[in-house]
């Protein structure tokens, strides 16, 4: 008996195979090499297979005809699977910085330093003596691997397979804290319980739309491809009503990772609880993946219904943009703000996506880039705000910061800024961009309702700011810790970043319009 097994173009996901092979070399690697060798080759292995995977996607990307579908077409490799790819990849080293040096506060070599800095004796000499918690490299890894097969995913049930593999691994790593053990443990548990509940209801939805194609397929194919969901809902056949419902459970899986309202819930509890760079790496690459699967499902998909179900996503846009900006208003933790400044930004993304125009995927994508710096930065300044007890997350600990450090807080001002889009920075290119597809797309409606919410959202980032800098430092106002190479290093390259998409957008968005275009 022989298989007819599809052909496979290797050097298509040479990417994706790098990235899942390191992960699973760390696996090795942990199981198998001394605890005191563990730390160094484990960043350096992590490391090592981000910057090969990226150098094997920019190889890519040179090559004429780069755009494939292969594996049987499970995978398509095109202009948005690279860029997507190369962000998520891009903002993951960015974050890995972040989580070496300090962010599970586990020890090793950089976070000893840290505790130097801010902590007492008996946190000194934990630092300098706990083994690290080096399991968080394969897990870091392994989430960007499937992130990676997440958004370049060609069927329904690859992408499930993908949202598992980078899913499980966000579970563990929300539970990898130090200190607050227990605030960690319950938001792991809330995000995993939540979670699986999204998983089902896109495993569910899967099993309608699979009805509806098989019987409506005008070849009487029975897949899950785009090519042929497309097709069969271009058709428009008998039983519609599975097509719809399939889609409403499907879009319930991918807004809830993107944090968009009402699936929103988990976010604030799982942002506080989480260690800050693993929190990091959430709200930067895990947006990015939700959201290229949401653009690859509703453009490669469902496009043909657009008119049907654009309204729908229009008011939760709206509701999701209205969650987050009244909802911040309110928060007195700087974890929880961001948290629901991320809630309010998905809800910005959307209004992109739903201009269904090329520069709507265009500008969809280079938003995704950009609030990823900065909400990477940001959450890299938050791990230097710090006393005896850790992070210092409470607002009121900020007060009077600017006078105490006031490098860190102008750093965090400018990024705050960028948060509320003022001009010359990321912010405020991203917002533009996704506004102006808005209107071209005739979404005019949801326009105003960002630029309205944008003021609103504009009222918590301008209160940290006044209180860092016109309030007077009490006797409880933390100092900021001098950051460590990697941590400098990440904050570096976010606000780099933040700036440069500000001033000189040119080249991403030209780089965003060139690969806006999917293969089905």
């Amino acid at each position: 008996m022989t298989l007819n097994l599809p052909p496979i173009d290797y050097g298509a996901i040479a990417p994706l195979l790098v990235l899942l092979g390191v992960a699973c070399v760390g696996v090795l690697v942990e199981a198998f090499l001394p605890k005191r060798m563990r730390y160094g080759a484990q960043f350096t292995l992590a490391a090592a297979g981000l910057v090969a995977a990226l150098t094997l996607i920019i190889i890519r990307s040179q090559q004429d005809g780069y755009a494939v579908l292969t594996a049987g077409n499970a995978l398509a490799i095109d202009g948005p699977t690279l860029f997507l790819q190369g962000a998520i990849i891009v903002l993951g080293l960015v974050a890995l910085l972040l989580i070496s040096e300090r962010s599970l506060e586990h020890g090793g070599p950089f976070v000893a330093q840290a505790a130097i800095t801010a902590g007492s004796e008996v946190d000194q000499r934990q630092s300098a003596q706990a083994p690290g918690a080096t399991e968080v490299y394969p897990l870091a890894v392994f989430a960007v691997g499937g992130m990676g097969l997440f958004v370049a995913a060609n069927d329904l049930l690859t992408m499930f397979v993908a949202l598992e593999v980078f899913s499980l691994p966000l579970y563990l790593l929300c539970a990898l804290a130090r200190r607050r053990r227990l605030l960690s443990q319950e938001a792991a548990v809330k995000y995993f319980l939540l979670g699986s509940y999204a998983s089902a209801f896109f495993l569910f939805g899967m099993a309608l739309v699979y009805g509806y194609v098989g019987s409506a397929g005008t070849d009487g194919s029975v897949g899950l491809t785009f090519a042929e969901i497309h097709e069969a809902a271009s058709a428009q056949g008998p039983g519609a009503g599975l097509l719809f419902g399939g889609l409403a459970l499907i879009a319930v899986g991918l807004l809830f990772k993107a944090a968009a309202a009402p699936f929103h819930v988990w976010t604030p509890d799982v942002y506080q609880g989480a260690p800050t760079a693993i929190t990091a790496f959430m709200a930067a690459c895990t947006k990015v993946a939700a959201f290229g699967a949401l653009l690859r499902v509703l453009y490669a998909g469902f496009e043909s219904i657009a008119w049907d179900y654009r309204p729908i996503l229009g008011v939760i846009a709206v509701l999701t943009m209205l969650v987050g900006s009244i909802m911040a208003v309110t928060q007195t933790d700087i974890k929880r703000l961001l948290a629901y400044s991320s809630i309010a930004n998905a809800g910005y993304l959307l209004v992109g996506v739903l201009a269904f125009t090329r520069d709507g995927l265009s500008s969809t994508m280079f938003y995704l880039v950009a609030y990823g710096f900065s909400v990477l930065a940001a959450f890299g300044i938050v791990t230097l705000v710090r006393d005896a007890d850790g992070e210092a997350t409470h607002l009121s600990r900020w007060a009077g910061l600017g006078k105490r450090s006031p490098v860190y807080a102008g750093l965090f001002t400018f990024l705050l800024l960028a948060f509320a889009g003022i001009p010359l920075t990321s912010g405020f290119t991203a917002k533009f961009a996704v506004f102006g597809a808005a209107v071209g797309g005739d979404q005019a409606w949801l326009v105003v309702a960002g630029v309205i919410t944008s003021m609103v959202l504009a009222f918590p980032y301008l209160r940290v700011v006044v209180l860092m800098w016109l309030s007077e430092p009490g006797e409880q106002t933390p100092t900021v810790s001098i950051p460590g190479a990697l941590t400098a290093g990440a904050l570096a390259f976010g606000l780099l970043g933040t700036l440069l998409l500000g001033v000189v957008p040119g080249p991403v968005l030209e780089l965003t319009d060139t690969a806006a275009q999917f293969l089905r």
